[in-house]
């Protein structure tokens, strides 16, 4: 597994995107945002993944999921 392949919390996503991890949850639960499930049920993400949301439209995924959320 190559280190951008890391799988990250939803915590971990959330401090990035500086949003509630229960918000990147319901992003994954809509199929806004890639997941794997461990076997005990967790959700982690894939850290390429959250970088290229990251780089490609940040702003914009974060504004509409925060107006969403409140």
């Amino acid at each position: 597994m190559e280190s951008s392949d890391r799988l990250l919390t939803p915590g971990e996503v959330a401090s990035l995107f500086r949003v509630d991890p229960k918000t990147v949850t319901r992003w994954a639960a809509a199929g806004r945002i890639g997941s794997i499930r461990t076997p005990g049920g967790h959700r982690r993400f894939r850290e390429s993944e959250v970088r290229a949301l990251l780089s490609g439209d940040e702003a914009g995924f974060a504004e509409e999921s925060q107006a969403t959320s409140h």
